[in-house]
C-alpha cells in the first residue's frame, strides 16, 4: 500500500487509478500528512460491502429473534414517534 499527497494524486489521477485498477495496489491519500481517504481496487470495495451486508443481516436476525421486538407498531404511530 502506498501513500500519495492529494495534490500529487490530482496531478497524476489517471496513473493513480491505473495502479489501483491494474496493479491491484491500494493508495492512501494524505492531506497535510494525515490519511484522509483511500483508492482501492473494486474487488476490495465489493468485499467490504459484502462484509457490511453480512453484519447488517446478523443484526437484523438478532433483532427479529429478540422477544422485545415482537410488538407491531402502526406506520402512522411510528412516524409520529419519530416526528415525521
Amino acid at each position: 500500500m502506498s501513500e500519495r499527497r492529494i495534490s500529487e494524486a490530482r496531478e497524476t489521477f489517471s496513473t493513480t487509478v491505473n495502479w489501483v485498477a491494474f496493479g491491484n495496489e491500494r493508495v492512501v491519500l494524505t492531506r497535510h500528512g494525515r490519511r484522509v481517504a483511500a483508492v482501492v481496487p473494486i474487488e476490495d470495495l465489493e468485499l467490504l460491502e459484502a462484509l457490511e451486508d453480512a453484519r447488517d443481516l446478523d443484526e437484523v436476525r438478532a433483532a427479529l429473534a429478540d422477544p422485545a421486538n415482537r410488538e407491531r407498531i402502526a406506520w402512522d404511530a411510528l412516524k409520529a414517534q419519530l416526528g415525521l
